[in-house]
């Protein structure tokens, strides 16, 4: 790279580097005037210009190549296909803040490309709203659903989110919080609202634009606490659900790392991939369910607690396990003692990935023991009591034990 050749032979590094065919330019709502004179002369020099039709519009007076919007479905095969001449590609403000940038460098190298960020519409709300950015959650909802910012609705909490030009996500509670639009921000249609969550217009808005939210929560808010091990209740399910205790343990063994991947066999309610979904938005999960209706129901699980992306397969372990991605961590909340099984799962795990099953009968305790016996690991068995009325009276209390648990938890060497 230019900026770290080497003093003793500037030369030959610069020759052994592949050219730099790739700008990519970060344009604002101020247009050509708010690009330096390098980005301006790259443009000018660019045989291709690619860009939405808006950024090609604004950059219109430079342009000396051809134009060309980008395709639908979106797709980069236009701007690889003319590699090694002289390519432009626009982007909104700062290309690698959720832009077209981190989608290029996946086929382009450090060395083939130029960029040229401007200002991001995440750095412009912060300004105008006076608001500390490491303080702030930053998210995009482009191409994405509303429930994407479910998770992130604490009391206090401020959210920046990028294009949430639809309904406003601030239901369930979250009605009193303070909701601010920042439309076309740095150019000359620029347009700040702010009013309650529940009284704003969504409608009203342009398609381009920032929201703004300082979190209120009511008194029926429905909080999504930072932790493993939620409240049953906060779940919809049909008795069919790995209880709070018990998937607090599990999480705990699958050890959740950012951006890895869990199968959850046997789902039930779904309860144990929302969790490993909620630990970190880039992770990952495929519930796998036999039952249509339990199957149903994880999806709306996932839609609920904001984790949409919950991947939800109907059919039966291990033939339904066939052809999914590898994963990282697998947690077998039922059927552990289906023919061949373990053995597939154990076999599917990327290194290192852990497995984690219950077992609630004997039929599957005593298979469980054997396993370990086998291929090592450890068990652990889990009795819970809770406190409950006897009989009619309320004020007569006892403990009403729970169905014991016991987990084995292997990790692939």
């Amino acid at each position: 790279m230019d900026g770290f050749m080497s003093s003793a032979n500037p030369i030959n590094s610069h020759c052994a580097s592949p050219r730099r065919w790739l700008s990519i330019i970060g344009i604002g709502e101020d247009g050509i005037d708010g690009l330096t004179a390098t980005a301006r002369r790259l443009i000018e020099s660019a045989t291709e210009v690619f860009g939405g039709a808006r950024h090609l519009a604004l950059a219109g007076p430079l342009i000396r190549g051809t134009p060309r919007a980008w395709p639908r479905p979106f797709g980069l095969d236009e701007v690889l296909a003319h590699r090694g001449r002289a390519v432009c590609v626009l982007a909104s403000g700062d290309p690698f803040c959720h832009g077209v940038g981190s989608l290029l460098a996946q086929h382009v190298s450090s060395e083939e490309m130029q960029v040229m960020p401007a200002l991001s519409a995440f750095s412009l709300a912060a300004s105008r709203l006076l608001w500390a950015l490491p303080e702030t959650i930053l998210i995009s909802l482009c191409g994405r659903s509303l429930d994407f910012v479910r998770p992130h609705l604490q009391p206090g909490v401020r959210i920046l989110a990028l294009a949430a030009d639809q309904d406003t996500p601030l239901q369930l509670g979250f009605g009193a919080s303070r909701l601010t639009v920042l439309e076309s921000l740095g150019g000359p249609r620029e347009r700040v609202r702010s009013t309650r969550a529940d009284a704003f217009d969504m409608k009203s808005i342009g398609a381009l634009n920032t929201i703004a939210v300082e979190v209120v929560a009511g008194a029926g808010a429905r909080i999504v606490p930072k932790t493993h091990g939620l409240d049953d209740e906060l779940f919809e399910h049909d008795g069919q659900i790995t209880k709070r205790e018990m998937r607090a343990l599990a999480l705990s063994a699958l050890a959740p790392q950012r951006g890895q991947r869990l199968w959850d066999v046997g789902a039930g309610s779904g309860s144990v991939a929302v969790e490993w979904l909620l630990s970190d938005e880039f992770m990952s999960a495929t519930a796998i369910e036999r039952r249509s209706d339990r199957a149903a129901r994880a999806k709306r699980n996932a839609q609920t607690f904001g984790v949409p992306h919950l991947e939800v397969l109907e059919g039966i372990a291990p033939l339904a396990l066939v052809g999914l991605a590898p994963p990282d961590a697998v947690f077998i909340g039922g059927g552990a003692t289906a023919p061949g099984l373990i053995e597939a799962v154990r076999a599917a795990l990327l290194p290192a990935g852990r497995l984690v099953v219950h077992a609630v009968t004997l039929r599957t305790e005593s298979a469980l023991i054997n396993y370990q016996s086998l291929y090592g690991g450890s068990l652990t068995r889990v009795a819970i009591s809770r406190a409950a009325p006897i009989g009619k009276n309320p004020s007569m209390m006892g403990w009403r034990p729970a169905m014991p648990v016991t987990q084995w938890t292997w990790v692939k060497g």
